[in-house]
């Protein structure tokens, strides 16, 4: 696997902003984003707006999660490198297999921040086929805090700006694995999915700072996590497929409650 052999632009920028209602003027951090397109064997495939960091994550755990390849052995090589616009273009070369699949069910989408299906070009497309999950592990809720925790130690640049999302990943034993923040949620979740397939994670327990919706319980499920937290709210669809895969989805978690929708026998224990 290639790394990128030039400097990616920052992830922060400072600005100068007026502040109402005194008008005087103040320093302020936002976030940056930059359109990323994701090629396979010299074929884009896609854009989607993103934070420029843990790119090689983003497309590896893109290409699990939308099933462009079933695991990270189908992918050869990455390579990253700047793109037109101030963007960037990750080239992926993957199994000729994979790339022939590809072909034959390509959608072309460009992706919006905290869009997950913009550019489908059937409505069938969107709903993946999913496998009903086993239960093979459990979740002692004493580490609930510490999942928590780790959310919001992730979100450094969302401190400063007040823009990102963030995933953090524990594995069964509550042992913290991984956890990374982008300007989009599903991204952000992405990148954590391709952290797993990098290092070969199991059983893991994630922790979302955004709501569970649809493509987020989805990516979760193709990706085989059998436990997911939000802190915001659940939508209908999402408990739905939570309910169809097997998946323990809690929502609306706080330091001393959460709502359980699904498969509440994987969670042991109390905070």
């Amino acid at each position: 696997m290639q790394e990128e052999i030039f400097s990616l632009p920052p992830v922060q920028s400072e600005i100068e902003v007026i502040k109402l209602p005194s008008w005087k003027k103040k320093s302020d951090f936002v976030a940056e984003e930059v359109p990323v397109a994701l090629v396979y064997n010299g074929l884009s495939h896609v854009v989607m707006m993103c934070s420029p960091q843990h790119l090689k994550e983003f497309a590896v755990g893109f290409s699990i999660s939308e099933g462009i390849v079933p695991d990270y052995s189908h992918i050869f090589d990455i390579e990253i490198k700047p793109g037109c616009h101030n963007g960037l273009v990750v080239e992926m070369e993957i199994s000729p297999r994979c790339f022939w699949n590809l072909k034959d069910q390509r959608r072309s989408m460009a992706g919006r921040t905290g869009c997950g299906i913009c550019g489908t070009e059937n409505l069938d497309k969107v709903y993946k086929e999913v496998s009903r999950l086993p239960n093979t592990y459990t979740f002692d809720l004493k580490h609930y805090h510490f999942g928590l925790q780790k959310i919001r130690e992730a979100q450094q640049i969302g401190a400063a700006t007040g823009s990102m999302h963030a995933v953090a990943a524990l594995d069964s034993e509550g042992n913290f694995l991984g956890g990374i923040e982008d300007i989009g949620r599903h991204v952000a979740l992405d990148k954590v999915l391709g952290l797993k397939a990098i290092n070969n994670w199991k059983k893991e327990v994630l922790f979302l700072s955004s709501r569970a919706s649809f493509e987020m319980v989805q990516k979760a499920a193709v990706s085989g996590i059998e436990i997911v937290f939000a802190i915001s709210a659940p939508t209908n669809t999402a408990i739905e497929l939570a309910r169809k895969a097997n998946i323990t989805l809690a929502a609306f978690c706080r330091e001393n409650s959460a709502n359980v929708y699904t498969a509440p026998e994987r969670f042991l224990g109390s905070f």
